[in-house]
């Protein structure tokens, strides 16, 4: 696991610190973006911004460099590795640096505008004159493509350096065009030049990417956030009871510290004093505060609400829960979805097409009225109005939203492709216990003899296996608890091998029962009597027949796969408790919800056929495999495959593992501190197996928004190209360079507001 990277770099930098590093974005870098691309200190396509070489995967195959965001690979100024805690990459500074060349350039161009002529032929005004003034389009339209233009120029030779050609390289040839001739056109009279259309161009290409940053910036908010759940120091206490504030990253495993009310929990570990509610929304998705006591575990980034807590540290660092998510969050950031390849794949395409018909443009427009300015015109229209700036954003930020959304509701993206498989999904297999089931026994139902209740019987049950360490008796005890019971006390406690226990229960705790129904309350001695709880071979120790009700009900509970202890006070059995892996409650709703999504459920037990198929019957699972080993359950899964089924696995990622590694899409539910699930595509952080039907909904959604987004992006090029080469001059409709840019911006702003409509999706079962 990474570091947890709750500082982001220098994300608290203005844009004037930027430019004080010449016009450098940011010091952190990662090889996926272009702007860091753009922006490296050397031209080596396989060196980091300080110029060291590194290793550097093909994007073109969706692998991607160990140095990015934060893992270990490029190094900063000091040697440092960006994937240090604090170093995580942000891509703030980048969104700074279109948004302040913006601005700058803004202001820069309304001189421009203002001594157009064509502008002040439109608008029929005449510009002030003094001596100098027909040099200030030029001079300033200079200074906006070299202070504007040049983020563009950079990341497009990037993309020409590595034969990757996309919306940067065309962009580039744009401005570069109408630069050019403009220029020529200053010096030389072979017609007017375009300055204001130069400056327009590349003032609402700062515009679109200032947008388009922001965006991604705000859709990834879910992966700041939770790296800034840890808080910067800790209060330690010391052998003598004394606290010491010190630094997180100094915390050891082993250290006690003091967490406060109000605040976050520093690292994972175990309370040893104290109670409190803790809010772990943010960590596991759990809405409501969770109650914690000695001996439960806490999530370092959770915060404190009502009471002290003293907790022993049990990991720090990469180590954490906090760090893993992080790191799986920038995985699933990261890692290419099949749906991002083609949209790169038709940028791609795009250029080409796009210098075709500006060539065809040129030529036909050449041969129709002579080269000259608007022919210039019509050649960069084209370019501009081509620019795949929308296709570009039409699917990254659908993913950064996807990862968010993810994220805040408890399910970690490992596969980008197995979350875009998981929409299409047919079939979705359960493992029983500890997924569906609660994976420890709880008591279903207590069956008492005439004159005794349920409360009864379950307080002298708990009494008896107090000391008790098996785990029919702590459900006992968790369920007197449950009821509020008040247990009574006991004594000689002893273990009856492979029949049960028995002890002696104070005698006026509750009330014995004779075999003919009245008060025995003097049997078993003076100072109490003798209790037991054991199952069929403790009566058959003791030669003591039960109730024919209770061997009725005994039997049917043995039907339905269901454990049986029995209950006796002294010699007669006065009550049968019938015990079974409890099934979840949410378990019902995930069900309904497949189904209600036309996905059939399977459940995959090594359990007892009986067991299973009791299970499964109440929770409506058409398709059981019981009794099924551990080695053999991937078999399982391919057997489904082989009848061209779309599987996943879902599973506690242990036993499983195998399968979820056979299974199209690998789902590993677990407890919230065990997520480096390395065999399944999705953790899920909760153990709530509903987690599963909002994965296929969130993928199902997010899926038709790139297709939404892809449209929307594609269209417009579609529509508007052939309005850029001319093809309606005929009818007088032609479109300048400035009107294509505006149309090009609007399909980006259309793209990026249908992205953000995701966040509205309702994923609750």
């Amino acid at each position: 696991m990474t570091n947890s990277s709750r500082e982001h770099g220098d994300s608290s930098r203005t844009g004037s610190e930027i430019g004080a590093r010449g016009g450098k974005p940011t010091d952190s870098y990662c090889s996926c973006c272009r702007v860091c691309n753009g922006y490296r200190a050397a031209p080596g396509a396989d060196e980091t911004p300080d110029g060291r070489r590194v290793e550097r995967a093909d994007h073109g195959n969706g692998e991607r460099d160990r140095g990015e965001h934060g893992a270990s690979g490029p190094k900063n100024g000091d040697g440092s590795d960006y994937g240090d805690r604090g170093e995580h990459v942000d891509h703030t500074d980048h969104e700074e640096l279109f948004r302040k060349r913006f601005f700058v350039c803004l202001v820069l161009s309304l001189p421009v505008l203002y001594y157009s002529p064509m502008l002040q032929e439109w608008f029929g005004f005449t510009a002030a004159t003094f001596p100098g003034s027909e040099f200030v389009a030029p001079a300033l339209g200079v200074a906006v493509f070299a202070y504007g233009g040049v983020p563009f120029l950079r990341m497009g030779a990037v993309e020409a350096r590595n034969r990757e050609p996309g919306m940067m390289l065309l962009i580039s040839l744009a401005i570069t065009v109408a630069f050019g001739y403009s220029v020529v056109a200053a010096v030389f009279p072979i017609g007017e030049p375009f300055f204001w259309e130069l400056v327009t161009l590349i003032v609402i290409f700062l515009l679109g990417h200032w947008i388009e940053m922001r965006s991604v910036r705000r859709a990834s908010g879910a992966l700041d956030e939770l790296a800034e759940l840890l808080p910067d120091t800790a209060e330690r206490i010391t052998a003598d009871g004394e606290t010491t504030e010190v630094s997180v990253d100094d915390l050891e495993e082993g250290d006690l510290v003091l967490v406060r009310p109000g605040s976050n929990v520093p690292a994972d570990g175990v309370v040893e004093e104290g109670e409190s509610n803790v809010n772990e929304s943010m960590v596991t998705g759990e809405s409501k505060p969770v109650g914690k006591e000695p001996g439960d575990e806490v999530i370092g980034g959770t915060t404190n609400r009502d009471g002290s807590l003293r907790v022993r540290i049990s990991a720090t660092g990469e180590e954490t829960t906090l760090s893993g998510i992080v790191r799986l969050v920038e995985e699933a950031q990261e890692s290419r979805s099949r749906t991002q390849v083609l949209a790169d794949r038709a940028a791609g395409w795009l250029f080409y097409a796009a210098l075709s018909v500006a060539a065809v443009t040129a030529v036909a427009w050449s041969v129709a009225i002579g080269f000259g300015l608007p022919v210039v015109e019509r050649v960069v229209t084209v370019l501009v109005i081509a620019c795949p700036h929308a296709l570009g954003l039409a699917v990254p930020l659908v993913v950064a939203i996807n990862t968010s959304m993810a994220a805040r509701n408890g399910m970690l993206v490992r596969d980008r492709l197995a979350m875009e498989r998981a929409r299409n999904l047919d079939t979705v297999v359960f493992d029983k216990t500890g997924t569906l089931t609660a994976g420890e026994q709880g008591i279903v139902e207590i069956a008492t003899v005439e004159g005794r209740d349920e409360d009864d019987v379950l307080r002298l049950a708990a009494a008896v296996e107090g000391d008790s360490e098996h785990m029919i008796a702590q459900a006992i005890r968790d369920e007197a608890a449950n009821r509020g019971l008040s247990v009574p006390d006991v004594r000689e406690f002893e273990a009856l091998e492979g029949r049960g226990v028995r002890a002696t229960v104070e005698r006026d705790t509750a009330p014995a029962v004779t075999p003919g129904g009245g008060d025995g309350a003097d049997v078993g001695g003076r100072d109490g009597r003798t209790a037991s709880v054991g199952g069929p071979n403790l009566l058959r120790y003791l030669e003591i027949e039960p109730d024919p009700e209770l061997e009725r009900f005994a039997d049917e509970a043995g039907a339905r796969g269901e454990g049986v202890v029995y209950v006796l006070d002294d010699e007669r059995v006065v009550g049968t408790i019938a015990l079974a892996d409890v099934i979840r409650e949410a378990s019902f709703e995930a069900i309904d919800a497949l189904h209600g999504m036309g996905v059939e459920v399977a459940m995959l037990t090594g359990d007892d056929a009986d067991v299973a198929h009791s299970v499964a019957d109440e929770l409506g699972i058409e398709t059981v495999f019981a009794e099924v080993l551990p080695e053999d359950k991937d078999e399982k899964i391919l057997e489904l495959q082989e009848r061209d089924h779309l599987v996943a696995m879902v599973g506690d990622g242990v036993n499983d593992a195998p399968a979820l590694t056979r299974a199209d899409v690998g789902i590993a539910i677990g407890s919230g501190t065990d997520v480096a699930v390395e065999s399944a595509d999705v953790v899920l952080v909760e153990n709530d197996p509903r987690d599963v039907a909002s994965l296929v909904r969130l993928s199902a959604k997010s899926y038709r928004k790139m297709q939404e987004n892809i449209v929307w992006a594609a269209g417009y090029n579609v529509f508007a190209l052939p309005l850029a080469a001319g093809i309606l001059a005929p009818v007088g409709i032609l479109l300048s360079p400035a009107v294509g840019a505006v149309l090009m911006s609007a399909s980006t702003v259309i793209v990026a507001i249908n992205a953000q409509l995701l966040r509205r999706a309702d994923l609750s079962v």
